[in-house]
């Protein structure tokens, strides 16, 4: 697959397989900047797997283009007029931590393995950006966007996303302790026909997330650990909650609306008896609760 075609691949999941066999839309850019989408690539085997033909070993997926001076001095140049832009630029395996990065543009960037620990990333764009076993631990990504972000088990231990919109591909990532209050991280509606593009967080670490206030309408958090998180007025409208640990979590005021709870473990909860709608989640005879 041509990585640059389209500027970058996006993940599509719980797409129609009746209208849609098999097809894996390419986006220019965000949907919020208007662009109509790519041809479509029709492959049922590539639909599973986005990164299937991906070489991720090869020097556009794992090089630097740049060096950190030369990220600062672009950083120096920029003002907030004309941000500084570093769309589509290799940046793989740098170590940025610390940088203020606020409000720059990184779409369709490749970050994979850069070190960005402590780093301010408010407001910036990383549409589409490349950042597989990142390391934002402790960074601050207040109303940033990442929408159609690849972020495999990146590491956001402590980071701040509140208020960001996201829509990435977060399987096994670490958020511990992190925030994402406020956040935005349903499943883009507007692409329906095409699929859903929206946040998945399978098998990640989400213990002590501060997720209050925060919209996780049809989000992927199949076999996540959630122990200890608090969802206070969070939505969890249609999330797939399959095997997810539900330890210690608080609930108060939280949306469960068609949510999916098939095995998921429910321990000593905080608030749910203030929770709503949760007499219509899916497969609540399926839910294991465990007494403490």
């Amino acid at each position: 697959m041509d990585l640059d075609h389209c500027n970058s691949v996006v993940k599509l999941l719980g797409f129609d397989l009746g209208e849609n066999p098999g097809r894996v839309t390419l986006y220019p850019m965000s949907p919020e900047a208007g662009s109509p989408p790519c041809r479509s690539v029709a492959a049922a085997a590539l639909a599973q797997d986005m990164m299937r033909d991906v070489d991720l070993s090869s020097p556009d997926m794992v090089s630097a283009e740049m060096t950190r001076a030369e990220v600062e001095a672009a950083l120096a140049a920029a003002t907030v007029a004309a941000p500084a832009d570093f769309t589509r630029k290799r940046l793989s395996g740098l170590d940025l931590s610390g940088l203020d990065l606020s409000g720059a543009v990184f779409r369709a960037a490749r970050l994979n393995k850069t070190k960005l620990v402590g780093a301010k990333l408010d407001l910036a764009v990383l549409d589409q950006a490349w950042l597989l076993e990142a390391d934002l631990t402790g960074a601050s990504l207040k109303g940033a966007n990442l929408f159609a972000s690849q972020m495999l088990r990146a590491r956001l231990d402590g980071a701040d996303l509140s208020h960001a919109r996201v829509a990435a591909d977060l399987t096994g990532a670490s958020l511990v302790g992190a925030s994402i209050a406020g956040a935005n991280l349903s499943a883009d509606m507007r692409n329906q026909s095409m699929g859903l593009i929206r946040t998945v967080l399978k098998s990640a670490n989400l213990e002590r997330l501060n997720a209050r206030g925060a919209d996780l309408s049809r989000v992927d958090l199949e076999f996540a650990s959630l122990k200890g998180a608090d969802l206070t007025d969070a939505s969890l409208k249609g999330a797939q909650l399959a095997g997810t640990d539900l330890t210690r979590v608080t609930f108060v005021g939280t949306d469960f609306d068609g949510a999916d709870l098939a095995s998921a473990r429910l321990s000593a909860p905080v608030g749910l008896d203030r929770a709503k709608n949760f007499d219509k989640v899916k497969n609540r005879d399926r839910l294991i609760t465990i007494r403490e």
